[in-house]
């Protein structure tokens, strides 16, 4: 069975973002891939200091900071795809979201020593759901340029976004055509990999 890790930078647990990656999951696991949620605000999730201690080992995660994210890098490496969730922020994924790419870019990368060494996901696929007040091709732009080039940098295959806009506060985010575009997008994922 395939398996995917899905990383949620929401801080709401029934926030935009967050309904319309259940969506997607419920696809997924529908199409056989098993499932493996982290919502990273929920989690102790420090910011990279770039001691290098990750770069010592080529062959496994080898952060110094003692905190949550060895599961991740765990989960990640049993499986073929990972999905970034997160809405959009002034531009670009939210704080934790930012911070574990930071870490995994490091961790799982081992270009950075005094050997240069593997890319430990090398191949394996990422996608993004985004959600953003702004039209996605003007609010979710930047996010998914900066997440194609980290995807070109680690050796991942990029394999897409879904970004969906809301409207405001006081007008309803998800409908049937959402839902469908989520469905769709997860189908498509299962194909990718």
């Amino acid at each position: 069975m395939k398996k995917a890790t899905i990383l949620l930078g929401s801080p709401r647990s029934s926030g935009n973002t967050n309904t319309l990656t259940k969506v997607a999951i419920s696809e997924l696991t529908a199409n056989g891939i098993d499932c493996e949620l982290f919502n990273l605000y929920n989690m102790n999730i420090k910011p990279c200091t770039a001691c290098r201690c990750c770069q010592k080992d080529h062959s496994v995660f080898g952060c110094s900071l003692a905190d949550d994210m060895q599961p991740v890098f765990d989960s990640i490496m049993r499986g073929e795809l990972i999905i970034l969730s997160s809405p959009i922020y002034s531009w670009y994924c939210t704080p934790p979201m930012k911070a574990a790419l930071d870490r995994l870019v490091y961790g799982m990368n081992k270009f950075y020593g005094d050997v240069a060494g593997p890319s430990l996901w090398e191949g394996k696929t990422a996608a993004i759901i985004t959600t953003c007040g702004y039209r996605p091709d003007r609010g979710a732009d930047l996010f998914e340029e900066g997440i194609k080039r980290y995807c070109k940098h680690s050796r991942l295959r990029y394999a897409g976004m879904l970004a969906e806009r809301h409207l405001g506060y006081n007008a309803p985010f998800m409908d049937q055509d959402k839902a469908q575009r989520a469905r769709e997008f997860a189908v498509s994922l299962c194909e990718f990999i």
